[in-house]
């Protein structure tokens, strides 16, 4: 990750915004910035996320229930069906990343992404066997993948350059806040109209989340109106030279040590379940709500402590936090206090590394390359998800929980060597082209 303390070149300097210079247009030119970086299009970008994840958060609350109750599916159709929807996700976003480079493009894949994550996803409930239902969810996350390299590029292209950690801050914050907010209001809306109709209603903030991202596209509109069409292509090269590959190890590693929270919440299940499984099972839903709550918390908090440090200190520490995190999860106990506190640091770990993450492409990319830049990181974080995940599973059922921890908490460690040890290095070439475009 980004190393502050490490002296650049002039031309490297170059690369990195001034005090002086506002947002890059896509031409190289600057717009005159302002004091202000809390923005109404930050803020849009953030409600988008808050809404979309509030929505899609309620059915997936209810769709194992839904498949196995209503459809009469299996758990290994459920496996199924969340393991090719997580897959789909990772290569949208891969393919979705070139096409964001395209700064007229980006407004137009943000909205339609949102707009068909919205439909597909209240179409669930509309769904009579489980071939269809395993098809809606798959589109929903495709289109989930293919939005949000856009989504990004767009935040990225209306923040304040000196502000990257805190506009990151808000977009994660907001959809962390959406996953609290979704399995709460899944929960009445089960207990009121039952399962079916629960589902249809995650079409409300869907829509709700299309109409702020369609704000946002026309505010990046009126700011850069002298827009360059960028072609399709996943320019690797140019990833490269702008030195996006070395801080993409510690990325990766970190990835692989990241579990699904799925994974922690039938740990904590399995903790409590001598008090009833059905009580053991709400006590980990409240705590995987304080999970997120507490992400949302740290994700801007992250953000703003990111902008006066770099990236890769906050995202070393989340890195960090995580092994704790998980050591509370390998302990032998019984005790729910105990496993708040995992949770929580859990929680502290995902809002610190994942908005570093995405800071780290707005700042260390040009306009022109951060739709790549924001699809490969995309791609990287479903590989070592599904991966470390996976292994974790198998090793939590063949051998013991413990296993499974300790094997995330490795990687975890590995990543704090890594973002040590590979810093980003911005490239002479990437700078030199920087001062020509400004000079233009």
């Amino acid at each position: 990750m980004p190393d502050d303390d490490e002296k650049l070149t002039p031309d490297a300097e170059a690369t990195r915004p001034s005090p002086e210079s506002g947002p890059e247009t896509p031409n190289g030119d600057e717009e005159p910035d302002s004091q202000r970086w809390l923005t109404s299009g930050v803020v849009s970008v953030g409600a988008a996320s808050f809404f979309s994840d509030s929505g899609h958060e309620i059915v997936t609350s209810v769709f194992p229930a839904f498949l196995t109750g209503v459809l009469g599916g299996t758990a290994a159709s459920l496996g199924v069906i969340e393991g090719v929807s997580d897959a789909l996700v990772g290569a949208a976003k891969v393919v979705g990343g070139p096409l964001a480079n395209d700064p007229a493009r980006r407004g137009r894949l943000a909205t339609g992404g949102y707009l068909i994550t919205a439909i597909a996803t209240a179409a669930i409930g509309l769904a009579t066997a489980v071939w269809q239902a395993g098809l809606l969810r798959g589109l929903a996350w495709a289109s989930r993948g293919i939005r949000s390299p856009a989504r990004d590029s767009l935040l990225s292209s209306i923040s304040n350059p000196r502000a990257f950690g805190r506009s990151f801050g808000v977009e994660r914050a907001g959809d962390n806040l959406g996953a609290v907010v979704g399995p709460l209001v899944a929960s009445v809306l089960v207990a009121w109209l039952g399962l079916r109709p629960s589902i249809w209603f995650a079409f409300i903030p869907g829509i709700l989340a299309a109409l702020a991202i369609t704000f946002a596209g026309r505010e990046a509109l009126r700011r850069h109106r002298n827009r360059v069409r960028t072609p399709f292509r996943l320019d690797v090269k140019g990833l490269r030279a702008a030195g996006l590959a070395r801080p993409m190890l510690p990325v990766l590693l970190f990835e692989c040590g990241n579990l699904a929270t799925t994974l922690l919440i039938l740990r904590a299940t399995d903790a409590l379940k001598a008090d009833g499984l059905a009580a053991a099972a709400s006590v980990a839903i409240l705590l995987y709500a304080a999970h997120n709550a507490v992400a949302a918390l740290v994700s801007f908090a992250g953000g703003a402590w990111l902008d006066r440090i770099g990236p890769r200190p906050v995202f070393a520490m989340g890195a960090g936090v995580y092994v704790v995190s998980y050591l509370f999860f390998g302990l032998d106990v019984s005790a729910w206090p105990l496993l708040l506190i995992g949770f929580v640091l859990a929680g502290a770990g995902i809002g610190f590394a994942e908005t570093a993450e995405s800071a780290l492409v707005a700042q260390a990319l040009p306009d022109r390359l951060r739709g790549s830049g924001f699809g490969v990181i995309g791609g990287i974080q479903a590989i070592g998800n599904i991966v470390g995940t996976v292994v974790a599973g198998i090793l939590y059922a063949a051998v013991s929980p413990v296993a499974a921890f300790v094997y995330a908490a490795a990687w975890m460690l590995l990543s704090v060597a890594a973002s040590v040890l590979f810093t980003h290095r911005t490239s002479p070439g990437v700078g030199s082209d920087a001062k020509k475009n400004r000079s233009e």
